[in-house]
């Protein structure tokens, strides 16, 4: 357990990505699996902070929940083109003003010839993992880059898994502003746990407003100064700042 992370108070408000964050990363988002007793720790931080505890994901919001079910936490969804507030309320989407569809084709022709690339169609954003197809990403990174160029509105970010594309208008930085605008966050120390270069906006933003930013894993250049090594040393803190047991990685508690 990393000793430079402090214990989670009471007047901080938490926002945490998922895969890699939160969670161990899949081969494929469809085998992501929540650990046992992550779900109990989530619930009791959230009780906690007063209901200031957000997820904060690529993920569409409708696939957060189905993971962490029956859970619902306010979240951000597709990089911050999606937003719940509470779990009691609606799923808002940002107007984006962007199509995807032009990319449909391309994709899943240079699909065809690579075996192990999967490509997820979200509606407001895009995702393309290449962790199976390892040798794809160079080519795939330029394609990627082209199709983005021709379009509006359109940023390709590198991820671990491979390329996410995302509105131009949102990001998880703009979710975690939007978030600390409305109770029960405003008034907050911002605090937001990422794992990847999808995350550095929201780390900015957190810092923007004098709070913390937590990087789990990696060893690349970052704007969070706090690190843990893997998710599960993220979990075993979340763990210890709920006075829970800590969460173990095998198993899924649904």
């Amino acid at each position: 357990m990393s000793a430079t992370l402090p214990r989670i108070a009471g007047n901080w408000a938490l926002f945490l990505d998922v895969d890699g964050t939160l969670l161990d990363i899949a081969a494929r988002p469809d085998g992501a699996r929540v650990p046992a007793g992550l779900r109990e720790v989530l619930t009791a931080l959230s009780q906690r902070l007063g209901g200031a505890l957000a997820l904060v994901s690529g993920r569409t919001i409708a696939s957060v929940d189905r993971l962490f079910k029956p859970l619902l936490l306010p979240a951000a969804g597709q990089h911050g083109a999606e937003l719940r507030r509470s779990a009691q309320e609606q799923v808002q989407r940002v107007e984006c003003g962007v199509d995807f569809e032009p990319f449909r084709a391309p994709l899943e022709h240079f699909a065809s010839a690579w075996p192990g690339i999967q490509i997820e169609w979200k509606g407001q954003s895009l995702a393309v993992h290449c962790r199976e197809a390892p040798g794809s990403r160079g080519e795939l990174g330029v394609l990627l880059a082209d199709l983005a160029g021709k379009a509006d509105g359109i940023v390709v970010m590198d991820s671990r898994s491979g390329f996410d594309l995302r509105p131009t208008v949102v990001s998880k930085g703009s979710a975690v502003e939007w978030f600390l605008g409305e109770p029960p966050f405003r008034g907050r120390i911002p605090v937001f746990a990422g794992d990847d270069i999808t995350d550095e906006g929201g780390f900015a933003a957190a810092l923007r407003h004098h709070g913390i930013a937590i990087r789990v894993g990696g060893d690349g250049k970052s704007l969070a100064l706090l690190r843990v090594a893997q998710p599960a040393e993220f979990r075993a803190w979340l763990s210890q700042s709920a006075g829970a047991p800590e969460t173990r990685a095998s198993g899924d508690a649904r």
